[in-house]
């Protein structure tokens, strides 16, 4: 846990006691102004302006819970800042810490891939260095956010299982999904929306790019078959959460549900959301979709689904900030039923929950003492101070 703080902007006592004075606190259910009381690491109590002496003055600032997000891609972004260039995974692990805390979010799983794709095909290699990484750097207090690991298993790939069982029993390991990125399944069932992409990006002609698919789906649309079981078995025997990524039809819902599947994650259309509800399974929607007002892959817009409240947590995927813009954007939009603490419970107390995190996520009596102070200017929040088990961070 990172110690340094700096006296004129703590109010601590000997006893490890601060204050948090004059705030507009954002309660799991509704607003207070008032005050929170921080002792040893945890929220000792929630009060309304009640207390007196040395404290940290909000001036109206919002208090919020910590921030929990359960997927976000974003190491190996600093793995690899351009396509040809691998960065120190240490040094990552550090840059991609500081984006995290920056966003307001204290706690973090970081999905990292399992198995190789035709895109990443050194996703394979990089998996237990960024693992060590995070391990090192967190067990040697160099991290601000609390991070754990959520495994995200390419089933396209015969040596995922492999893979996942030479890390699966790490301790920083919490979570694990199944995946399969393949063109014209899930995220990219839009074959010429996705030829077209690839065209661009690549320069090459569409008739070219066609032609690598097809080769690409013979190669590998087997494969899942036979991988999607040992992944899911393994998850089993480990006792490990498990969410469906991408789902897109009815079939991919409830293959997930029958595999015992809590969470489906990104669902990429209405029919698929629709499904998981009514199989009892919570929702995840990628955050940057509601900031940029719609999907990247030309899927459902997550606003969509939220309208018809098919959306039960959010998470920042790509974005690390995003879930605190989602989130506010979410309650100042008059045509969704969302007030504030309902939208901010789906970037705090809901994902925590759904991770097993009981001890975290809301602004209540006992829990860690995980807050942000966020200011809002011209609509945009911004986080102005961090605290983390009730050590200032940032």
């Amino acid at each position: 846990m990172l110690m340094q703080m700096n006296s004129q902007d703590h109010a601590a006592g000997s006893d490890g006691r601060t204050v948090l004075t004059n705030a507009r606190v954002v309660l799991s259910d509704r607003i207070v102004d008032g005050d929170v009381v921080i002792e040893n690491g945890r929220i000792a109590s929630v009060g309304t302006g009640s207390e007196q002496g040395n404290a940290i003055d909000f001036g109206g600032d919002y208090l919020i819970p910590g921030l929990v997000d359960i997927h976000t891609d974003h190491f190996e972004k600093h793995v690899y800042p351009r396509s040809h260039v691998r960065w120190d995974f240490m040094r990552a692990a550090l840059a991609h810490d500081a984006q995290i805390i920056g966003g307001g979010v204290t706690t973090v799983f970081d999905s990292l891939c399992v198995g190789a794709t035709t895109d990443n095909p050194e996703r394979a290699q990089i998996l237990k260095p960024m693992i060590d990484a995070l391990e090192k750097a967190q067990g040697a207090g160099m991290l601000r956010a609390e991070h754990l690991v959520h495994l995200r298993c390419e089933i396209t790939d015969e040596e995922t299982p492999a893979l996942l069982a030479a890390n699966i029993e790490r301790p920083i390991v919490k979570m694990m999904s199944v995946m399969e990125h393949l063109p014209g399944i899930r995220q990219s069932r839009d074959m010429d929306a996705y030829v077209h992409r690839a065209s661009k990006s690549t320069g090459e002609s569409h008739q070219v790019v066609r032609r690598k698919i097809e080769i690409l789906l013979a190669e590998k649309s087997h494969i899942g078959a036979t991988v999607r079981p040992k992944v899911v078995a393994l998850a089993r025997a480990h006792g490990m959460p498990l969410l469906s990524h991408d789902d897109t039809d009815i079939e991919h819902v409830d293959l997930a549900a029958d595999e015992g599947v809590t969470i489906s994650e990104f669902p990429c259309t209405l029919e698929a959301a629709l499904e998981a509800r009514r199989r009892g399974m919570l929702t995840v929607g990628g955050a940057p979709n509601v900031v940029r007002g719609g999907s990247q892959s030309g899927n459902i817009a997550v606003r969509d689904l939220l309208l018809q409240n098919l959306i039960d947590i959010m998470a920042s995927d790509y974005v690390p900030r995003s879930m605190l813009d989602a989130a506010f954007m979410i309650a100042d939009d008059p045509e969704l039923d969302f007030d504030l603490p309902a939208a901010l419970r789906m970037v705090t107390k809901t994902p925590a929950e759904a991770a097993g995190l009981s001890d975290r996520g809301e602004i209540a009596v006992g829990k860690r003492a995980d807050l942000v102070r966020i200011g809002l200017h011209d609509g945009h929040p911004y986080p102005k101070q961090i605290w983390r088990e009730g050590i200032r961070v940032s």
